[in-house]
């Protein structure tokens, strides 16, 4: 059985986006793609009703892009029990009130039981200083967190 990860709103928006000059974003451009190209056959993927509504907003072009991406991978729904636990996060101040999206997406992997969360957003979702507080509420709760990692931190699983 494959390892299950949850692609997050900026991987996608990252593996589809144009060219940039910006060196940061087009090193993060060239990873999510090298990880698409690479990696993807290795897990099984799935995205929420959350990514896909993230997805469809903005730049029509872009959206499109996005939106072709994902009907190759599997939609989950954000459920009561995902909907609770976004909010402990944000009552158990592990995310700011500002973050309420990106709590469902790590409560949506979680109750779901998925290995792994995919993302690029460092601010809310990957980050160091929050994740432990993450994993804690997460047990606390019965569940355990997903491995939140960035596409570079996803490679070379000897599956």
């Amino acid at each position: 059985m494959k390892p299950k990860v949850y692609l997050e709103t900026s991987f996608l928006s990252f593996l589809t986006a144009r060219p940039t000059r910006d060196v940061v974003m087009a090193a993060m451009i060239a990873q999510s793609k090298e990880w698409w190209a690479m990696e993807r056959d290795n897990f099984d993927l799935f995205v929420s009703n959350i990514v896909v509504s993230e997805a469809s907003a903005g730049d029509t072009a872009a959206a499109r892009r996005r939106l072709d991406t994902l009907k190759q991978i599997k939609a989950i729904e954000a459920d009561a029990e995902a909907h609770t636990l976004a909010g402990i996060f944000l009552r158990g101040m592990a995310l700011p009130p500002n973050a309420a999206d990106d709590a469902l997406h790590i409560a949506i992997a979680a109750v779901r039981k998925l290995d792994y969360l995919l993302t690029w957003n460092c601010r809310h979702i990957a980050n160091a200083v929050m994740r432990p507080k993450l994993e804690i509420l997460c047990l606390s709760k019965g569940c355990r967190c997903p491995i939140i990692c960035t596409p570079p931190e996803l490679r070379n699983i000897a599956l």
